[in-house]
């Protein structure tokens, strides 16, 4: 679950960004790339941000209330002792 959060993160902050990036200089960077915002890459580029967004909305109430970005070090330490 740490790495499906840490994943979020980072698509939703390049998402932020290509957000900013539009509002700021009238580019968007997924248009560019793909060839226009209703390009299928576009597309599958906005949904998988949009996934990740959701689930860092869904994942605190998953965990009852924590947002993991970090293994348990200190759990794994005991174990092995």
């Amino acid at each position: 679950m740490v790495f499906f959060n840490v994943l979020s993160y980072i698509l939703v902050l390049l998402g932020a960004l290509n957000w900013g990036m539009f509002g700021i200089f009238d580019f968007n960077l997924v248009s560019a790339i793909f060839g226009g915002p209703r390009a299928v890459g576009s597309i599958i580029i906005y949904c998988i941000i949009a996934a990740a967004a959701i689930w860092l909305i869904i994942s605190p109430i998953i965990t009852n209330g924590m947002l993991k970005l970090q293994g348990d070090r200190e759990a794994r330490i005991v174990k092995q002792n």
